[in-house]
């Protein structure tokens, strides 16, 4: 496989960490790498292959030369830039939420439609995280049985929202373990202790833009408009990892059964589903993995082609960086890089 020159945005991010990381880790065909961050960032380093990389101020910088560039800076960054690294030559992987629903955009889950990067114009959308570790387990089961609806409540970790939420949930559980007031600047409330039914600003129909990103973008992925989805995304104390609550209602009868069959067989997917063992999916479980965890996996007793089921994953990497490096395989292997 050739070598590629591969620039990353937001480089100095949880995410932009997590792409560097696992484009070594998986040993992606890099000749070299240039880091990019906005001027508060620029001159800070980071490693790759054990070299460290001086990262670049973008509003300054060219993407000539660079063959693709993984976006991870935020939606401004994104839609400011990335047509700029696409005139210049790139093909962009965005992980924000600027080029998702555009129809000329592919937005792309390896496991899920890897033929969709054919019809891209140099830029392609990473999904929503919680978005993609649902229709990895969504679709065999939409193969086998066609999945007619989908009611999902998520329970989302604050990497999600990034560094200084991190921080700010370390922050504030230390200080109320030591009796102290919590300051809270990255959410509208405490996030230790408690937990936030709200992810990003509501929308006029009672919904949050983040719930809405699922039910678009699923929709979107799995090439079926007629899929309804429904979802509550909910912000939890968790560090990394976040899990789901899937209410999957098929077309056909599927028994739980089988639906561990499929999940066992599916790529990027690890069934974790022994209940009397208390064997099941948890985020800690899931923190530094790629793979999709399901379990619970039962079948609903209010619907009778329904079926239930718990699944976490971590938003870092599956659910955001390793999506994206698998995006950049899937191009070099049909000679689109």
């Amino acid at each position: 496989m050739k070598k590629i020159n591969v620039a990353v945005v937001g480089a100095t991010g949880l995410v932009g960490t997590a792409m560097i990381k696992v484009l070594e880790e998986r040993n992606f065909p890099v000749d070299s790498l240039r880091a990019f961050a906005t001027s508060r960032s620029a001159g800070s380093r980071v490693l790759f292959r054990g070299s460290e990389i001086t990262v670049e101020d973008i509003e300054s910088s060219s993407f000539k030369g660079i063959h693709c560039a993984l976006f991870s800076g935020g939606e401004i960054a994104s839609t400011v830039y990335a047509p700029k690294a696409v005139s210049d030559g790139a093909v962009v992987i965005d992980n924000s939420a600027s080029f998702r629903m555009d129809r000329d955009v592919p937005l792309v889950v390896p496991e899920v439609n890897p033929a969709a990067v054919e019809g891209h114009k140099g830029i392609i959308a990473n999904p929503n995280c919680s978005t993609i570790q649902m229709v990895v387990v969504l679709k065999p089961i939409h193969d086998a049985a066609g999945v007619v609806r989908v009611v999902v409540t998520t329970f989302q970790s604050v990497a999600g929202t990034g560094k200084a939420a991190v921080e700010e949930l370390e922050s504030q559980m230390s200080d109320i373990l030591a009796g102290k007031p919590a300051h809270k600047s990255v959410y509208p409330h405490q996030i230790a202790f408690n937990v936030l039914p709200q992810i990003g600003d509501f929308e006029k129909n009672g919904y949050s833009k983040e719930e809405m990103k699922m039910i678009l973008e699923t929709q979107k992925i799995m090439g079926d408009e007629t899929i309804r989805v429904t979802a509550t995304t909910v912000r939890v104390p968790v560090k990394i990892g976040h899990s789901e609550a899937l209410n999957i209602e098929t077309r056909e009868k599927i028994t739980a059964s089988k639906v561990r069959e499929l999940l066992s067989k599916a790529p990027g997917v690890i069934v974790a589903d022994q209940p009397e063992r208390s064997i099941y999916p948890l985020p800690i479980d899931a923190a530094g993995r790629d793979e999709v965890f399901a379990g619970r996996i039962r079948e609903d007793l209010s619907c009778e082609k329904g079926i239930e089921m718990w699944i976490a994953a971590d938003n870092l990497r599956k659910g955001a960086a390793t999506n994206a490096v698998q995006i950049g395989e899937i191009l070099l292997g049909k000679g689109l890089l």
